[in-house]
């Protein structure tokens, strides 16, 4: 909040409890008939709305200045935006022409390869040095799925029988 409007804000709202002090000597001398009291309360009471007046327009100066700093803040904070997204956009284009002028490496499976990675899992490789032999691996994956009972116990399936889930 701008010091304006603040002082502004602050100032008008005094002035206006202020001003209940001399309007109330006013009632109590209008009551009385006593008409000298009566003019100076009502000179104390138009000097304490002509402050809180002066200090609404300097209240609204200030929440004017207020708007226009948060629109260039808004406004700096966008062409920010854009020029990041430009940054970021000439980055992907850029990334895109590396990859389409060939300067990338490829790779290419033989069909032997390819042969091998068909018979067996993603998650063993020929190769690894998991502790598993090839032939263990390779059993491991030619076995049947095994389905086990509440117990805990290998239930054997019966040769044939066809399973149906409903989701």
């Amino acid at each position: 909040m701008h010091t304006k409007t603040m002082e502004g804000l602050a100032g008008a709202s005094m002035n206006m409890k202020l001003l209940n002090t001399p309007f109330r000597v006013y009632k109590d001398a209008e009551r009385r008939g006593d008409t000298a009291v009566m003019e100076r309360a009502m000179g104390y009471v138009g000097e304490f709305a002509d402050k809180a007046e002066d200090y609404q327009k300097k209240a609204e100066k200030g929440m004017e200045e207020d708007a226009k700093e948060a629109g260039e803040k808004a406004k700096t904070e966008q062409e920010n935006a854009i020029q990041k997204r430009r940054e970021q956009r000439e980055e992907m284009e850029k990334r895109i022409a590396e990859s389409r002028n060939g300067d990338t490496d490829t790779v290419s499976i033989s069909e032997n390869g390819k042969a091998t990675l068909d018979g067996k899992t993603d998650s063993v490789q020929p190769g690894a040095d998991n502790g598993i032999s090839a032939e263990e691996t390779v059993d491991a994956i030619r076995m049947e799925p095994v389905i086990y009972s509440k117990s805990g116990e290998k239930a054997e399936s019966e040769p044939g029988a066809n399973f149906s889930v409903s989701v």
